[in-house]
């Protein structure tokens, strides 16, 4: 006897349109040269990578890059520091530059504040590809931190700009604000969240309250996924957690369940797509 679920794909969730953007600039030159470079993983989803190195797709590192000459190089959507800039010229290498335009602005502004000597603090994950480049704008003197308990521990100076990484979520990003004005601080706040991604973060809760089970599909690198996840189990505490079809156990739902399932900025629609047809086969 089947389980006969009812399942529903968010129709806001799958690729933003920075993603959009890059991987649409990979194929085009992946069906035209058979193979393309690309600086670090293209998105964090390693299903969609998959896809994409089957069509020719080579990721690189940093290291890598330094060993490449007279080559085609895509930047992905998180951008990159003006260090990689600077070493495409020395390599003659042709950089496809698929950054994100709302992560070129924050750059641009970033680089701004610290032409005009002030301190620089960042919300974001360390080691996070966009917040590597965001510090690079500063010659890597802007403090990062990635969460309130952190916060606590660092030294900051009496006045300071604050920034934010464009996935971050925009709620936690004002209880930061209003806890450092709370605590005396002279301090500029900048905005600086997609409102791609911040709006998911209005619209899901609505969404997730609709079912009786939400599914939500991401890469388990990505920080967005981690945040929209986190909306999903606050407002439906039957949010479960993955990153392919293989992780969806039957034991998980009851006969008739509706199911919703959302994703992340991250998550391609034909994962999604799988992930309810192997739901409705259940």
């Amino acid at each position: 006897m089947g389980h006969n679920l009812k399942v529903t794909i968010d129709s806001d969730s799958g690729f933003c349109f920075g993603v959009v953007y890059a991987i649409d600039m990979a194929e085009d030159i992946l069906s035209e040269d058979g193979y393309l470079y690309c600086l670090g993983d293209i998105v964090h989803n390693d299903e969609e990578v998959s896809r994409l190195k089957a069509k020719g797709l080579k990721i690189i590192n940093h290291e890598d890059l330094k060993h490449i000459n007279n080559e085609k190089v895509l930047i992905r959507a998180h951008g990159e520091a003006p260090e990689t800039y600077k070493l495409a010229l020395e390599n003659n290498i042709t950089l496809i530059d698929a950054s994100c335009p709302v992560v070129l602005k924050l750059q641009n502004r970033i680089k701004s504040s610290y032409d005009s000597k002030e301190k620089i603090v960042i919300f974001g994950k360390h080691g996070h590809a966009e917040v590597i480049g965001l510090q690079g704008q500063t010659n890597d003197e802007a403090l990062v931190f990635q969460s309130m308990e952190e916060l606590e521990q660092l030294e900051l100076p009496q006045k300071f700009t604050l920034y934010s990484q464009t996935t971050k979520s925009t709620d936690t990003f004002y209880k930061i604000k209003q806890h450092l004005l709370d605590r005396g601080y002279d301090l500029k706040a900048n905005d600086t969240i997609c409102r791609q991604v911040s709006n998911r973060d209005k619209d899901l809760p609505e969404f997730a309250k609709r079912y009786n089970k939400i599914v939500f599909v991401s890469g388990k690198k990505s920080s967005n996924g981690k945040v929209l996840y986190e909306v999903c189990k606050r407002h439906n505490p039957n949010t479960y957690f993955v990153s392919d079809v293989s992780e969806l156990d039957k034991e998980m739902f009851q006969v008739g369940d509706t199911v919703g399932i959302a994703g992340a900025t991250s998550t391609p629609m034909w994962l999604m797509e799988e992930v309810k047809q192997a739901l409705e086969a259940f």
